[in-house]
């Protein structure tokens, strides 16, 4: 503890003695300095004992001195030190009645005690309270140090942090998620703060914010020393962290931190380890892939899976997806087979699993948000998802998660899932600008004839494929003869100068007059 007033008035060698303010003497002292100027306020930081003789003072004027004490009392000086039989045998009335109004702690000094033994006892008292908390970090990082290395995990990290100063701790993941806390009750506090977590995130690394208040304060720091902070630490006291704390919440950020770049390190292996075991898959080799995936890959392969791409604008986007479905696969304790491919990334991820629903739930959030913004973010992606698969079926489950990332970036959807697509119709697809144009290019002779008023082609075209060439029925739904439909359709191929027995001509037509419809204004 740094001296206070109280310590000074115990110190024996001292013979201090309280005139005013004794409800006071709790108050630190961050300095004693000597000052006979009359308004000393400017040269003041707070926390000093001001030590007197009054030699500039009208010490026994009322008003000068309730205007004088105020001063002092509003610049946040700790105390007064008066020294009698100097300028004046006792301490004057008038700043002893000042004193007590502004409850102002005012020590009586007796003359056999210099200003300099106040001082040096003060200074002693502040270098003995640094020693003491020097040593106290030093003994924290120690601590903190040992078990980082146990390699048991942050819980008993975060417990001898939480001892040490006297409050809480809690680490976080990427996503916000709290992957520990201490003591066990800290859990649910600190899950409220996953929203703060979120913005610190979105500052470059190192960054801290305090949140809360005086009686729930809480230092939030970012661990990673990158481009994007790889997690965060939570700790909350009762107060501003001393310098004692403050040692060992730098030593706890510096340990964490340096246990993240290790797992980054071993995650660059790990990549490197799934790139080699999805060659071999997407090779036709599965028993060569399930040897070399050994205990870290194997037990994915073991059961149904999906496989994913993710594509980004910006890396930022593939970052944080990846690191939502690394966090939720941790938490699991599911294996996640993560691969860069230029600025793409595929996953390999547990069929129903947490990693498959984190990318599910991201992609939600982002299509959600995107219908009110109306921009992209740096963190938008699209997904494509492949159907359920295993070893032996995984180059045609890279072929779906094409299928579907294609599909998703048309329609400008944050994640499409190939069963969709299979379950569904093709029409949605030709909404595609390239289909338009060939649209356009095929039927624009015919309505350009239809525009001149010789005949309804278009429409007779439309109703003739419709029957699948039943002449009579095509006939009656457009109200003509069936010779004239006949006449109208030997004038359809003569235009385009293709045969209409062509069932590859017919089924070019017909998607060729849905994929005009589709892009036809709604009516009225």
């Amino acid at each position: 503890m740094p001296p206070t007033l109280a310590s000074l008035v115990q110190h024996s060698a001292l013979k201090l003695t309280v005139r005013a303010g004794a409800d006071r003497l709790d108050t630190p002292v961050r300095w004693a300095h000597a000052s006979e100027l009359a308004d000393p306020v400017p040269y003041m930081d707070g926390g000093e004992l001001l030590l007197v003789t009054a030699t500039n003072l009208d010490a026994e004027n009322t008003e000068s001195m309730r205007r004088y004490v105020r001063r002092l009392a509003g610049a946040g000086v700790a105390g007064v030190g008066f020294a009698v039989g100097v300028n004046y045998e006792a301490i004057p009335a008038a700043l002893l009645d000042a004193a007590e109004e502004a409850g102002l702690p005012l020590l009586e000094v007796p003359r056999r005690t210099p200003f300099l033994a106040i001082s040096k006892a003060v200074s002693a008292a502040i270098a003995a309270d640094q020693y003491r908390a020097v040593t106290a970090g030093f003994e924290a990082q120690r601590e903190l140090t040992k078990a980082a290395l146990a390699g048991d995990g942050p819980a008993d990290l975060l417990a001898r942090l939480a001892a040490h100063i006297d409050g809480w701790a809690a680490l976080y993941d990427t996503s916000g998620a709290v992957l520990a806390a201490a003591p066990d009750w800290a859990a649910r506090r600190a899950a409220r703060l996953t929203p703060d977590v979120e913005r610190l995130r979105d500052r470059p690394a190192p960054a801290s914010v305090v949140v809360g208040d005086s009686e729930d304060r809480v230092e939030l720091q970012s661990l990673g020393t990158g481009r994007r902070a790889r997690g965060a630490l939570a700790v909350g006291t009762g107060a501003a962290l001393g310098t004692a704390e403050r040692y060992a919440v730098h030593s706890a950020v510096a340990l964490l931190t340096l246990t993240t770049a290790r797992s980054r390190s071993l995650q660059g292996a790990e990549q490197r380890l799934g790139a080699a075991v999805l060659r071999m898959l997407l090779a036709g080799q599965p028993d060569h892939a399930r040897s070399v995936a050994g205990d870290l890959y194997g037990g994915l392969l073991d059961a149904p899976f999906r496989l994913l791409i993710a594509e980004a604008a910006a890396p930022a986007g593939s970052d944080l997806l990846t690191e939502t479905m690394e966090a939720a696969a941790a938490r699991s304790g599911e294996a996640l087979l993560l691969v860069p491919e230029g600025e793409r990334v595929v996953v390999l991820a547990a069929d129903g699993g947490t990693a498959v629903a984190a990318c599910a739930a991201y992609a939600e959030a982002q299509d959600d948000r995107a219908p009110r913004e109306g921009v992209a973010e740096d963190s938008d992606v699209i997904v494509g998802l492949s159907a359920p698969c295993g070893p032996i079926a995984v180059s045609a489950a890279y072929k779906q998660a094409e299928q579907a990332l294609s599909v998703a970036r048309r329609r400008g959807r944050a994640l499409v899932e190939h069963e969709e697509l299979a379950a569904g119709s093709v029409l949605p697809l030709l909404a595609d600008d390239a289909v338009r144009a060939f649209a356009d290019g095929m039927l624009r002779a015919l309505y350009e004839h239809d525009a001149k008023g010789r005949g309804d082609l278009v429409a007779s075209l439309r109703a003739w494929l419709s029957r699948h060439g039943q002449w009579d029925a095509a006939a009656a739904d457009l109200g003509v003869h069936r010779h004239t439909l006949r006449y109208r359709m030997r004038r359809v191929e003569e235009i385009l100068g293709r045969s209409l027995d062509d069932p590859d001509v017919r089924m070019e037509l017909w998607l060729a007059l849905k994929a005009t419809e589709a892009a036809a204004p709604p009516e009225e």
